[in-house]
């Protein structure tokens, strides 16, 4: 079981993985990604280095990355939509009124996502954390499904892509091969960037208002 999941913390045994059996590799990363987004107490697995560390190997090893980043896609909208569906369930409805959430807490989030619910849904994917913990919370604060599911699909497209993609254009880069540790550490750092800035937006039009 050790040796199966060694690839979780290291890009070297994923690229072992993919080498293997790119096609069970793929599935693989499908399935960590769907449980990453889709379980809210798995927050702590490295969507955005496995993401990053496929497309090296897929550009690397010269193998289409459509099929793969199709099969991703899927899983990370999946995951979230069942977030969001556990959240907006009975029993997420009821963990919402139990005494665990202060009403007051409620009656922020479901005011902020009903102004940034949309703009947070698909920024958040970019976020390690963040991304699994903002569905569970659209889904307790009974943001609109429609609008839900929409940025949904919007932000599962745009993060698995440019991960992806950015990994299977930078794996030609011998330097990046060499370094997929530190290209992974800087990419979750820069990911970061769009939720300061988007927090930045809100503080400024709070302030204002």
């Amino acid at each position: 079981m050790t040796e199966l999941f060694t690839w979780l913390t290291s890009e070297q045994g994923l690229m072992a993985l993919l080498t293997q059996n790119w096609v069970l590799g793929t599935v693989i990363i499908a399935a960590v990604i769907f449980v990453e987004t889709g379980l809210v107490v798995m927050p702590f697995l490295p969507g955005d280095s496995l993401l990053f560390a496929a497309g090296a190997f897929l550009g690397v090893a010269g193998i289409d990355p459509l099929v793969s980043l199709a099969v991703i896609i899927a899983a990370a909208i999946a995951g979230d939509a069942l977030n969001y569906t556990i959240a907006s369930s009975r029993f997420g409805q009821r963990l919402a009124h139990s005494r665990w959430i202060k009403p007051a807490h409620l009656e922020r989030a479901r005011d902020y996502f009903a102004r940034y619910g949309a703009m947070t849904i698909t920024v958040a994917r970019f976020v390690p954390i963040v991304r699994t913990l903002a569905p569970f919370v659209a889904g307790l604060s009974q943001m609109p499904r429609r609008t839900f599911y929409a940025y949904n699909v919007i932000g599962g497209v745009l993060w698995c892509s440019l991960m992806v993609m950015g990994g299977y254009w930078m794996g030609s880069i011998p330097w990046v091969r060499a370094n997929l540790h530190w290209v992974s550490v800087i990419i979750i750092g820069l990911s970061v960037i769009p939720m300061g800035l988007h927090g930045l937006q809100v503080r400024r039009q709070a302030a204002r208002s």
